[in-house]
């Protein structure tokens, strides 16, 4: 099978970057040929019109053309969507049935429904614009990028499409992440026989950790919406019950290194490579995940699930019970509360032979469903629905 990647990104991606895309390397290693099309934010000129930028977020005849002639050069079975925005624009959907290709789009976010694309506003969950023909709401708040104008591009984007049809008959096949994800998606008005849910995967196999490093650990952007705020306030209540590790960076840096001075039980490392996380997510006793906003998608806690490692996730503003069952693979806390977290955590170092027994089963759970065999075998699934659909 060829399949035609898409992509939008905000810098310029290597050769080496691109072999190190999970999904393309199972798809090669299996004998797929994968191509790219890519854009980087990169190229955006600071200087470019705004009323330019906005027409090109809403159609980009350049990228239409830059499709047309890929699909002209080479057969493809299948355009696979990931990101198209802001540089590409769905004006690619239009050129793939153009030359009767079908387009899978997989939802990282949720730009579709929501102009910031995070369905999170002011420290808590916003589905104001969620199903509405105009996204007003945005506007108002400047949900993107902080600027009306460019908010105004992206708002007019997604009611343009939605008006002419382009969500509902220009992709064949959508892939939401986990099954609340769907859910969300029909309710803003995606055609719900379109959406398969396919979770994001963790290859090649990094092996379970054996949990014996007695700490708790944090792996993730340093950010409001990452519940940075609970951790803190937990920590400081559970002092030297059990260490913390805070593994990351992002606006709150600065938040979290003050607190990590002052308390010699908590321990900010900044920002690690992959190669480096794993081996400390694989000791800790547990992971950590406080999120406060809707993600598509856990891919830390699914690396978590592949180390053997339980996790404490924050459940209710998002699909964290489909990926963390609790008293099995971890335990659930109420989002935002962090007495809620300390009780947990204190569960935890209280029944030493409940969470051996986790380990095991979130081993077995990444095994089952995050595992690079698995998700190749949806993913074929998901092409070959699409292949059969054209071909009728």
């Amino acid at each position: 099978m060829r399949i035609l990647s898409v992509h939008n990104h905000y810098k310029l991606r290597s050769g080496e970057e691109e072999s190190r895309d999970l999904e393309t390397l199972i798809l090669r290693e299996k004998g797929h040929e994968v191509d790219f099309y890519e854009e980087s934010n990169a190229h955006l000129d600071p200087a470019a019109v705004p009323l330019k930028m906005a027409i090109r977020t809403v159609w980009s005849n350049a990228a239409y053309h830059n499709m047309r002639r890929r699909l002209n050069e080479k057969t493809y079975d299948v355009v696979h969507v990931h990101n198209f925005f802001p540089q590409i624009s769905p004006s690619i959907y239009y050129a793939a049935k153009s030359k009767n290709v079908p387009v899978v789009q997989t939802l990282q976010n949720f730009r579709l429904l929501c102009p910031s694309g995070f369905l999170f506003r002011d420290g808590q969950v916003c589905e104001q614009c969620v199903n509405k023909s105009f996204a007003w709401s945005s506007l108002v708040h400047a949900c993107y990028r902080n600027n009306r104008f460019a908010t105004a591009s992206v708002a007019t984007m997604l009611a343009f499409h939605r008006a002419i049809g382009t969500w509902r008959h220009k992709v064949d096949r959508y892939i939401a992440l986990t099954e609340y994800d769907r859910q969300k998606f029909i309710r803003g008005g995606l055609p719900g026989e379109k959406i398969a849910v396919k979770p994001n995967f963790v290859y090649p196999d990094p092996l379970a950790g054996r949990g014996t490093g007695n700490y708790a650990i944090f792996v993730g952007r340093l950010s409001p919406e990452k519940g940075i705020d609970t951790l803190i306030a937990a920590w400081k209540r559970l002092g030297d019950k059990i260490p913390l590790k805070i593994v990351g960076d992002g606006p709150l840096a600065s938040e979290v290194e003050a607190f990590a001075a002052q308390s010699p039980h908590v321990e900010w490392l900044g920002f690690k490579p992959m190669q480096e996380i794993y081996p400390l997510i694989g000791e800790a006793k547990f992971l950590l995940f406080p999120s406060k906003w809707n993600e598509t998608f856990s891919r830390v806690a699914a690396e978590a699930l592949a180390k053997g490692t339980p996790v404490l996730a924050a459940a209710g503003v998002d699909d964290m019970a489909g990926l963390v069952s609790p008293g099995k693979t971890g335990l659930h806390f109420s989002p935002g509360d962090s007495q809620d977290l300390v009780r947990q955590v204190l569960w935890m170092l209280d029944h030493p032979e409940a969470v051996s027994n986790m380990r095991h089963e979130a081993r077995a759970s990444y095994l089952r469903q995050y595992a690079g065999p698995s998700n190749y075998r949806q993913l074929m699934e998901v092409y070959g629905s699409v292949s059969n659909a054209t071909a009728a």
